[in-house]
């Protein structure tokens, strides 16, 4: 099971307010930046990180997970799932407290890894849909 209801509603209500948005860029077409707007509207600080380290939506960017200087509570994947597994070992080494995979990113592997390093996971899902579901 990629997720269940009460996981994708405790990261988004209640693991905390700092999204690192792993994939994000200046660029408007792609999916990443709708997202991390959406995010910003439901009340979360989102913190880009790109190769670029571009600032997005008005917050300043980052290369990777490592080099962001303040905590992280959760790590958003845009990334293909080949490089997914990689972030999600990041998001852990880096004390983060949950990782969402957005649609089509799947690593069961690296999910089973989060998980057993105690932070909640999910997998296939993007948060902008999931967040109308709360009511």
């Amino acid at each position: 099971m990629h997720a269940d209801r009460a996981t994708i509603a405790k990261i988004l209500t209640a693991t905390g307010d700092t999204w690192a948005v792993v994939g994000l860029s200046a660029n408007q077409d792609r999916a990443a930046y709708g997202v991390a707007r959406v995010l910003q509207r439901f009340g979360k600080r989102i913190v880009p990180v790109h190769p670029r380290a571009e600032s997005v939506h008005g917050e300043r960017g980052y290369a990777t997970p490592a080099e962001i200087p303040f905590p992280v509570d959760v790590v958003d994947v845009f990334v293909n799932s080949g490089l997914a597994g990689a972030v999600a070992d990041q998001a852990v080494a880096i004390g983060a407290r949950a990782v969402w995979f957005q649609l089509g990113v799947i690593d069961e592997e690296a999910c089973a890894r989060t998980r057993a390093a105690g932070l909640d996971m999910v997998m296939d899902r993007c948060p902008a849909i999931e967040i109308p579901r709360l009511g």
